[in-house]
């Protein structure tokens, strides 16, 4: 008797099904956000925003007060004015990088000058009752010296205040210290801060 051999292929072939292969998504294009290079003059380093909207409180109530951004870089701070009721109009946007300053124009109304030389020329001529800024860690004190003397009431009973993220060692007999900020806000910059606060009138 003749067993068919286990190890004998049948005569059917074998089949295996396959489903039909379908081309694959294409996949969405992700848009990266344009990189802005900073020299390290400009010392931009970016508020928080928790600390931009504290800031903002800090300078008291909203009003039709004109105020000044020295150094605005990314816009933060004004962003954070805007947001608790301000008027872009009565804000001044100062900052001296050319591409820092393009993307401020869309918020409120900017310069394109060093603050520094723009207080020198309008020194005597213009007064902020508002000034809020973070300004460069490594000339801190040219440039609160500056503010300060754009600093003025122009006309309202409500004293003149400026607000100001600086280091932890800066002191000046006329600021009043509001808080220090936790020592990993600029990590980066590897520099601990404080919010200061000086008023005038």
């Amino acid at each position: 008797m003749n067993r068919p051999s286990i190890y004998t292929r049948p005569q059917k072939p074998l089949t295996i099904p396959v489903r039909a292969r379908r081309e694959p998504e294409a996949l969405a294009k992700i848009e990266t956000p344009e990189v802005i290079t900073v020299d390290k003059v400009t010392e931009c380093h970016v508020t928080p925003d928790d600390v931009a909207r504290r800031m903002v409180e800090y300078l008291g109530p909203v009003g039709d007060y004109l105020t000044l951004e020295p150094s605005a870089g990314t816009g933060q701070l004004a962003r954070a004015l805007i947001a608790s009721g301000h008027s872009s109009q009565e804000l001044t946007l100062i900052e001296r990088h050319t591409k820092l300053a393009a993307s401020l124009y869309g918020i409120a109304p900017t310069i394109n000058r060093c603050f520094l030389e723009y207080a020198g020329e309008v020194k005597g001529r213009a007064a902020f009752p508002r000034i809020i800024m973070n300004p460069p860690f490594r000339d801190v004190r040219k440039h609160i010296a500056a503010a300060l003397s754009l600093l003025g009431q122009g006309g309202h009973d409500e004293p003149a205040t400026l607000v100001a993220l600086v280091p932890i060692t800066f002191s000046h007999d006329d600021a009043e210290e509001l808080e220090v900020l936790p020592n990993d806000t600029f990590s980066t910059a590897k520099v601990h801060t404080k919010i200061i606060r000086f008023r005038i009138g």
